[in-house]
């Protein structure tokens, strides 16, 4: 039974180690070391992975001649039953560079235009040739970058995630339409979305508006399946997403103040005093976390309301002011993290889901006992984040463990690229672990495994580390870009081929936003730069006049380790300018009384 006898088509990754151009076959080597013969068709056509807006360079006449041993390459090929096994015969290549060992993805300004491409997608999809306008913006948007016309809803979440995606462009290109867009988007958010309850003194953000012509409803309970009728920590983590991103380019305190006051509604409502961590959901009447009314969702707490804090504000609002206090609550949320989310006695994935008390929850809503492969990479990513302002020891040895056992059990080492949500646990007779619903592959996952073993080889330098980086790039760039649509797809299946089916045919969406995307080209490029290939980095910014505490703006693209990275030029207005601390990457702006733009060169140090 279930004998294998037929054709079928599928994608090979890997790497060239032999070719016999007599036979015209060649053999690939995929990363867990299994061999392929792939034998040339007459139709066989290759091409080395482009950016967006980029032309394809075809290489159909060359290739033959770059199958040199140890090239990366993927190979899309339709296999055939034969008397000793699969012929396989090679439809297309694609090339991850234009000669052996070289990695497009690592050039010095290849992430820097991929998110002027992205960013220009959204921006046109939302605001066409016109002003930006957010009474436009449309939380739908399709594959080729239309919007829904009539009555719509705008969610909080989707507008501060695409104002995260501008405000990341701008520091990257210093392209001042990216920054139109996320100032103007920010100030949307706080006439539209933002409510300070004075009485509290704290703030919180709506779900969003419903939009019925020129009436605009406030919606403040998530109108979201899994966290219906409730305020969800994640739905206010990233209310401050795109704001504080934004607050790192303009300085302006009003943002600030935005973000205080809602990290004062977390540690208020949010955190509990007495067993540690963070609700993960709040009655919105009582902002009681207990309330027997939150169903599913009462007393608990997950991956989402204790580790999101980080990558999507905290990280950013540490940055931009130094203050210990941001300092102290990212400590406090990755020690939460590390004592109760591992759980390998039990399983290679994560615990993410728990009880007031940390006991496990494995009967959640859709979730059950699976864990989604993006979060145990994004645990790996930020712990290695602040293991560069405080190298605990801890940290290292816990983004070490998901860093060996992920590619085993999440990672298609056929195919490459990571999977989506799996079962946490193999049943009698399995050897390895089910797909909990499906083994396409998202964007936002490929984020997660690419920042994670970027950073991994970038701070701890091992060369297993930047493999799977490379890997996880080349297989992202070679498969997401929509080189036709613009931006990216949000899922391809297993094989690399673009799913086009229901929300997962849009470009925006209740979870597609211009944010992961442009997150990824953002932080990528700092990675890449600064500690793999060692290549300056120029940013861009452009702070109010006199808002800045002591004029000083910081200007660190990211949490690196101590000593790696220091400003080497500073331009004012395009002039030339002195008045910056190298090694502590500031810039004095005293004396300065207009708003200016103000572009820093960051160069690596050489040392670690």
């Amino acid at each position: 039974m279930n004998k294998i006898n037929f054709e079928f088509s599928d994608t090979i990754s890997g790497y060239v180690s032999s070719f016999d151009r007599g036979s015209d076959i060649f053999t690939l080597k995929t990363s867990d070391d299994r061999e392929y013969a792939v034998k040339f068709s007459s139709s066989t056509d290759a091409w080395i992975a482009n950016n967006l807006n980029e032309p394809r360079q075809k290489c159909g006449e060359q290739m033959r001649d770059m199958l040199e041993a140890g090239r990366h390459i993927f190979v899309y090929g339709i296999f055939y039953p034969e008397t000793n096994g699969y012929a396989i015969e090679a439809q297309y290549l694609v090339f991850s560079g234009a000669r052996l060992d070289e990695y497009l993805f690592e050039k010095q300004d290849w992430w820097v235009k991929q998110i002027h491409a992205i960013a220009d997608f959204y921006l046109k999809a939302q605001f066409g040739d016109g002003p930006v306008d957010y009474k436009n913006y449309r939380t739908i948007i399709t594959l080729d970058g239309k919007k829904q016309q009539d009555n719509y809803k705008q969610e909080t979440d989707t507008i501060s995630r695409l104002v995260y995606g501008f405000a990341s462009a701008y520091m990257l290109t210093g392209d001042e339409r990216f920054l139109e867009g996320a100032e103007k988007g920010t100030e949307y958010l706080r006439e539209h979305m933002r409510f300070v309850d004075m009485d509290e003194g704290v703030t919180y953000w709506y779900h969003g508006i419903d939009v019925q012509g020129k009436r605009e409803t406030k919606i403040l309970a998530s109108g979201f399946y899994d966290d219906f009728d409730t305020i969800p920590a994640y739905e206010q983590i990233y209310a401050l997403a795109g704001p504080v991103q934004t607050y790192r380019v303009t300085g302006d305190p009003r943002i600030l103040e935005d973000a205080r006051q809602t990290v004062e509604l977390f540690d208020r409502f949010f955190l509990d005093k007495e067993k540690g961590g963070y609700f993960s959901h709040l009655d919105p009447i009582t902002l009681d976390p207990r309330s027997a009314s939150l169903g599913a969702n009462r007393a608990k707490k997950n991956w989402n309301s204790v580790g999101d804090h980080a990558p999507a504000y905290l990280i950013n609002l540490y940055l931009a002011t130094g203050d210990h206090r941001y300092g102290r609550m990212l400590e406090y949320t990755f020690d939460t993290i590390v004592k109760y989310f591992p759980d390998y006695d039990n399983s290679p994935f994560v615990q993410e889901k728990f009880h007031e008390d940390w006991s496990h929850d494995t009967t959640y809503m859709w979730q059950q006992n699976r864990g989604v492969v993006g979060h145990n990479l994004k645990i790996a990513w930020n712990l290695m984040r602040m293991f560069g302002e405080l190298p605990k020891k801890e940290y290292e040895e816990f983004a070490r463990k998901i860093a060996e056992v992920m590619p085993k059990v999440g990672c298609d080492l056929q195919r490459g690229g990571w999977y989506d949500v799996m079962e946490r646990k193999l049943r009698e007779g399995e050897t390895c672990h089910r797909m909990g619903f499906h083994d396409r592959k998202a964007w936002w996952q490929q984020e997660q495994g690419i920042l994670a073993y970027l950073i991994l080889h970038g701070v701890l330098g091992d060369e297993e580390y930047l493999r799977i980086a490379r890997e996880s790039s080349a297989f992202y760039n070679a498969f997401f870009p929509d080189h036709e649509g613009g931006a990216v797809y949000f899922n391809v299946l297993a094989n690399g081929i673009p799913y086009l089916m229901g929300n997962e045919r849009l470009k925006g969406s209740h979870s597609m936003s211009g944010y992961h995307s442009c997150e990824l080209a953002y932080l990528a490029q700092v990675c890449t730069n600064l500690l793999i290939t060692k290549k300056p980095l120029t940013l861009h910014f452009k702070p109010l006049p006199g808002v800045l505490p002591n004029n000083l703006l910081r200007v660190a693209p990211d949490i690196l380790p101590a000593g790696t990275v220091r400003i080497s030029q500073v331009w004012v207005d395009d002039k030339q300018y002195k008045h910056f601390n190298a090694d502590r990457l500031t810039v004095s702006l005293n004396n300065i009384s207009e708003r200016v733009t103000v572009k820093v060169q960051i160069e690596p140090t050489g040392g670690k």
